[in-house]
């Protein structure tokens, strides 16, 4: 990867901003790609590196934005001609402004690890924060900056010691997929009989947290509680908030999908913005607009 991309990978995992990586991995020439050129793209249809040129780029971004959408790779072709599309995971799309080449990308989209937020100061908590990411996890001691409606797990193993009460309320109540409560049996009931929650609510409360393996060790209780979280499904990719779907436009001159984003080649035609996926559509259309039909 270019150095400037991959500066730019570690400050986007830093953000936790999610992002499509695409790689070209064929180029049948005549095309301005090679193999191994990549790009980032990301949920407003930005694109930052080259996998080819703008009418390329166009396609690139329409199905870059899908796959971000949908959380599921994609082998794109590009072909100057039909091609049938029948194999699963693979996409074949015909572009008539191509220069007669063919190209091949893979679109992988790259989502944040699962945040996991532990409140409280003990040998359980230390030890979760150490295992957590072997397990595909991003662990972080809880603070009041932390967005509970992007957060897939809230893990409370304070033992007593703070105000347990607030931060679980909270955290169910914004609908967090795994809520912990590190305590014993007849304590974890008590401390959860006193929330302000509906019985519902109370009975969505892990409690004591972790899978019955027998665990005493905080290593043991950490890895108990990790293997009860996958288990209740708090592992998953997917954004908690979705990434919102892009609508797309026909262009008139050549019928090619386009985003309908800033980023997107578009103009205005009297009343109504038309979308163009290179400018030779732009001006092919500028040069005489009667002679194609918008969709």
């Amino acid at each position: 990867m270019p150095k400037i991309l991959a500066t730019r990978v570690a400050d986007l995992q830093k953000s936790r901003t999610p992002y499509v990586h695409a790689r070209v991995v064929l180029a049948e020439k005549p095309t301005s790609a090679k193999p191994g050129d990549e790009a980032l793209i990301f949920s407003d249809g930005t694109i930052e590196g080259f996998v080819g040129g703008s009418c390329a780029e166009s396609t690139v971004r329409t199905e870059g934005m899908s796959v971000l959408g949908d959380g599921h790779a994609l082998l794109l072709r590009i072909a100057p001609m039909p091609e049938p599309d029948t194999q699963s995971g693979k996409r074949t799309v015909h572009n008539p402004c191509l220069s007669g080449g063919t190209l091949e990308i893979f679109l992988e989209p790259v989502m944040p690890a699962p945040l996991v937020a532990i409140f409280g100061d003990s040998p359980i908590s230390g030890s979760l924060i150490k295992q957590g990411p072997g397990a595909g996890y991003e662990m972080v001691e809880w603070d009041n900056s932390i967005d509970l409606a992007t957060t897939f797990a809230v893990i409370v193993a304070a033992h007593g010691r703070d105000d347990e009460t607030m931060l679980l309320e909270a955290a169910v109540t914004a609908g967090v997929p795994y809520v912990g409560l590190v305590a014993s049996r007849k304590r974890g009931t008590a401390v959860i009989e006193m929330l302000n929650l509906t019985p519902d609510q109370k009975a969505s409360i892990y409690s004591p947290a972790g899978l019955d393996i027998g665990a005493r060790t905080p290593d043991h209780i950490a890895l108990s509680i990790l293997a009860e979280m996958v288990q209740a499904g708090a592992h998953s990719t997917e954004p908690r908030t979705p990434v919102p779907v892009c609508e797309t436009a026909i262009d008139p001159v050549c019928n090619m999908s386009v985003p309908m984003v800033k980023e997107s080649i578009h103009a205005e035609f009297g009343d109504t913005t038309v979308w163009f996926c290179a400018p030779g559509c732009l001006k092919a259309y500028s040069a005489n607009p009667e002679a194609f039909q918008l969709v």
